[in-house]
């Protein structure tokens, strides 16, 4: 149920575009599951379809191509032999695919399906197919089965390789030597190079399976890179984009608004492949924070809760199978870790039952384990929701990718709490019964082979705030009580940071960043908090609470330098009121407040913080402030420069030792991803995604009116180099 659209190894690459149509159709290709309907026959259609499907053409579509479909001065012949010749063989739904993404040229996609559906009733009426009783399709198994009726003409028999486009019959176009494609010679990738990757490559979201966003190269220094300047950059599907991009062998791989997914050469910008997924009526697209790659196949959440395997060369479906029951409450804004043959995607859920995370085989997309996020009745843990019912437990979101540990095949993730608070805030009196809502709010380490849980932390029991500690998990090495181990770093909303043994979840300490009123005593030896009890929300009283639920920190990443040990958070100073709601209201939390923000009752109205801490002391080694929130991840490098973005649109560099900011560029949008540094023939690039609409661009902006967002949700992606 997805389109591939492939630049040929041999082929000059262009752009696409409207103009473009009758030589794009041959590169088409589509995937879906066929049913008897049809039997293959002719598509469809009513004449009232195509009556409103002249009006909608009219007034969309015939300033291109003409009133007649043949007479455009700017686009293609949607009529004749030209037009049929390049459909020889082909289904509907690459028709509709083709149509609805692509047009009008100013605006895709913005008709809606049945518009699409009256248009292309309107085309095959003017190509000679009779109308009947029943209507053009709009969903994606009806369209796929049908086919296109016409046979190839005479003239198309003589053109070899087919129509086109806008080209005069008969014209040879000069020859113009092919631009190299460095997909020929992407190999796959391994689970060693994801372990230990190539310093030149970045994986994974995190670069690596530890998740710490660590780039090793050293090119670009303190000293050069005030130098830095745009190599090159490329507009993508327009809409919010959270995706991180991943470079692998010379190509870089991303995923955008509306579920597509391209392949681009990373020193260029030109693209090599771009895969779109056509959504089912009444599905709305989500961002993905992440995509993976493994193997010689690229992976992808989509947004009709599928997994789907893409091929690295090509951009073609290998697999496609349901992450989950597609049930209200459940949808997919993280994306995949992809190890030792496994798939491993978690779900935002807030249908009962909660989240999951759920496990595929690699190769096949066979379904290989499930692990709830919310402890079943009479399993560890079950007893642990106040006595509540499975069908009333909700909530235990998996935002973010996991992480895993090769040495100890373990890997580490943290689903988010509940906002159904209410039946959790008091305990019930029953014995064996707590309200601490496993297992949200907690680091989980899960074997990957079994989808075994081996332990478990719970960083904060029974959240009544949604401070959520469902982030990265970073695997670093530090001394503790005078041995080097392996301990996994992770913060909540609070800005609140816990360290923890990989290998048990023994809890080691606890360092607290300055922006929470909520948490006044971490138990040095168990790191449990104790909350302050007069800001339980609930007892209809308005609480100023600190961060707000927008979090001090939030799921934008934070890198760790792991030859220094020293973190990088980029961090926003807020609190809110939590403000009691009428009686009969739920509010934003169940216990009956909603959300409002505000600045810290000491702020100077600067609320972007970026801080660098040591990890092994918990001390603050340097604080930038500024106006804007910070709005991206944070990118380390061993060059001594950390990388940053904010929702003035200003991308930064850095001094990692001083905080010393050392360059900057403005950018077309909001830094809503994480920067990614790789290196190509000797140079090395920086690069990030912008495309506002996530939830920082969407809570912060409040406070600093005077930032103005752009008036259009763009999305590009910027690279920089050295000259």
């Amino acid at each position: 149920m997805g389109t591939s659209l492939k630049r040929p190894a041999n082929a000059v690459h262009r752009v696409l575009s409207h103009a473009r149509l009758s030589t794009v159709l041959l590169a088409l290709g589509a995937s879906g599951a066929a049913l008897a309907q049809g039997q293959g026959g002719a598509p469809s259609y009513k004449a009232a379809q195509a009556e409103r499907g002249k009006a909608a053409y009219n007034t969309s579509c015939a300033l291109c191509h003409g009133a007649n479909l043949d007479d455009g001065e700017f686009g293609p012949s949607l009529k004749g032999n030209r037009f049929r010749d390049g459909w020889v063989g082909k289904t509907a739904l690459e028709l509709f695919d083709y149509t609805s993404r692509t047009m009008p040229s100013a605006a895709p996609n913005s008709l809606g399906a049945a518009t699409y559906a009256d248009l292309l009733a309107y085309i095959l009426q003017n190509n000679d197919l009779a109308p009947s009783a029943q209507a053009f399709p709009t969903d994606a198994v009806a369209l796929q089965v049908a086919k296109m009726p016409w046979n190839l003409s005479p003239q198309g028999q003589l053109r070899a390789g087919g129509p086109s486009g806008g080209l005069s019959p008969g014209v040879a176009l000069p020859r113009w030597p092919a631009p190299p494609n460095p997909l020929l010679k992407a190999g796959p990738v391994t689970d060693s190079m994801l372990a230990n990757p190539p310093a030149a490559s970045w994986l994974t979201w995190r670069r690596g399976v530890d998740g710490v966003g660590f780039s090793p190269l050293k090119q670009i220094t303190k000293a050069n890179v005030k130098d830095l300047r745009v190599a090159w950059s490329l507009s993508l599907p327009p809409g919010p984009n959270e995706g991180t991009p991943l470079v692998h062998d010379g190509v870089m791989f991303l995923h955008s608004y509306g579920d597509h997914v391209q392949a681009l050469d990373a020193k260029t910008g030109d693209e090599l492949w771009h895969y779109i997924r056509r959504l089912p009526d009444g599905v709305q697209p989500t961002f993905k924070r992440n995509i993976a790659i493994y193997g010689d196949k690229v992976y992808t959440a989509t947004s009709d809760l599928h997994m789907v395997a893409l091929d690295m060369k090509t951009g073609k479906v290998v697999w496609d199978e349901p992450i989950g029951e597609a049930v209200q409450g459940v949808r997919v804004t993280g994306g995949p870790l992809v190890i030792k043959g496994k798939v491993m995607q978690g779900v935002v859920s807030r249908a009962p039952g909660g989240g999951y995370l759920q496990a595929f085989d690699a190769e096949t997309g066979k379904p290989a384990w499930r692990f709830w996020s919310i402890a079943r009745p009479g399993e560890p843990g079950g007893n642990s929701w106040n006595d509540l019912p499975l069908e009333k437990r909700n909530g235990g979101s998996i935002w973010t990718a996991s992480s895993y540990d090769p040495e100890l095949n373990l890997i580490f993730f943290g689903p988010a709490p509940t906002y159904d608070t209410g039946p959790l805030a008091k305990p019930v009196n029953k014995k064996g019964i707590t309200n601490d809502a496993l297992f949200t709010n907690a680091t989980i380490a899960v074997n990957p082979d079994t989808g075994e849980r081996v332990w478990h932390y719970q960083h904060v029991a029974n959240d009544q705030w949604d401070f959520d500690w469902a982030f990265e998990r970073q695997i670093v090495r530090m001394p503790v009580n005078g041995q080097v181990k392996k301990v996994i770093v992770t913060g909540g909303k609070q800005a609140v940071y816990d360290v923890v043994e990989a290998d048990t979840g023994k809890y080691v300490s606890s360092f607290d960043l300055g922006l929470q009123n909520i948490i006044t005593k971490i138990d040095p030896k168990t790191g449990k908090k104790t909350m302050d009890p007069t800001l339980y929300p609930g007892d209809g009283q308005k609480k100023l609470v600190c961060p707000h639920a927008g979090g001090a920190k939030n799921w934008i990443p934070g890198s760790i330098n792991p030859e220094t040990g020293i973190m990088y958070v980029a961090l926003v100073e807020s609190c809110m009121d939590l403000i009691p709601v009428p009686a009969g209201e739920r509010g934003s939390l169940s216990t009956g407040v909603r959300w409002a923000i505000r600045p810290r009752p000491d702020s100077d109205g600067r609320y972007g913080r970026l801080q660098a801490v040591n990890v092994a002391t918990g001390k603050t080694v340097w604080t930038d402030r500024q106006r804007a929130p910070l709005t991206s991840g944070t990118l380390a490098t061993a060059g001594g420069v950390v990388f940053q973005g904010a929702l003035d649109r200003w991308f930064q560099a850095y001094d990692d030792a001083t905080g010393q900011p050392l360059w900057k560029a403005r950018l077309t949008d909001v830094p809503n991803s994480a920067p990614i540094s790789y290196e190509i023939d000797g140079k090395q690039y920086v690069a990030v995604v912008v495309g506002h609409g996530g939830s920082h661009a969407a809570t912060f902006p409040a406070l600093a009116p005077d930032i103005s967002l752009p008036a259009v949700r763009s999305s590009s992606v910027w690279v920089f180099e050295l000259p």
